[in-house]
């Protein structure tokens, strides 16, 4: 019986959620070289690995700013590659902006050469929590250390978002939205905002019932960015 090839989507997502792995295992220390490059590189279709870097976008970076990991000449080229077959669209959504933005940056500031990505959205003021921590959501990529995002400054009134966002989440069995909340809850704290929330606790219930590489990678970097907090509080 023949089957037939998989949709160009179905392709591009396993090549996400392939590229999503690597980086977590880097996080966790993993010995084998995570970054794009060699992602690209031993990928069946290079095309679907250069979205992929487009979509993880910060994220390839997180192993380097959260655990050392070098991120070398070979990576930098990768994801310029990715900004060359996969441009900025004048219809793309704030949100992608906003990431292109931070991918742009931390590019450069690793040695890469520039690229064109524009300058990031006006932040969305905390007015309500849920369309807030919605849109927040969208933008974890961006909940890592040293990167200009829509979070700055995070006070008490955006960490008690924070923790009623995720707790939705939870509550809705949407793991991946409380993945991602959670991870800016971490941010959050090492901003000096601690959310009124066991982030422990959250994180090993969506390490449990997660079920994607993303997502798990997401908690990998709220554990990062947790664990980074409690040593500079220690």
């Amino acid at each position: 019986m023949s089957f037939p090839d998989p949709s160009p989507r179905a392709v591009y997502a396993a090549e996400v959620e392939s590229l999503a792995g690597r980086v977590r295992d880097a996080l966790m220390g993993a010995p084998a070289p995570a970054g794009p490059a060699r992602h690209v590189e031993e990928a069946e279709d290079p095309k679907a690995a250069l979205a992929a870097v487009r979509v993880l976008g910060p994220d390839v970076f997180a192993p380097a700013l959260l655990a050392g990991v070098p991120f070398g000449p070979a990576d930098c080229e990768a994801v310029t590659e990715s900004f060359r077959v996969f441009p900025p669209g004048p219809d793309d959504t704030a949100e992608a902006v906003w990431r292109d933005h931070a991918t742009a940056v931390l590019l450069t500031r690793h040695g890469g050469d520039p690229v064109a990505s524009g300058g990031p959205p006006v932040a969305r003021p905390l007015e309500r929590w849920r369309p807030w921590t919605s849109w927040l959501a969208g933008l974890s990529p961006l909940a890592l250390p040293g990167v200009n995002g829509p979070l700055p400054r995070p006070d008490l009134r955006a960490a008690q978002a924070l923790a009623m966002g995720t707790t939705r989440a939870l509550l809705r069995r949407d793991h991946p939205t409380a993945a991602r909340l959670a991870r800016w809850a971490a941010f959050a704290h090492g901003q000096g905002a601690s959310p009124p929330l066991d982030l422990d606790a959250v994180l090993d219930h969506v390490d449990l019932h997660g079920g994607t590489a993303r997502t798990a990678l997401d908690t990998a970097v709220a554990r990062r960015l947790a664990a980074g907090a409690e040593r500079r509080t220690a």
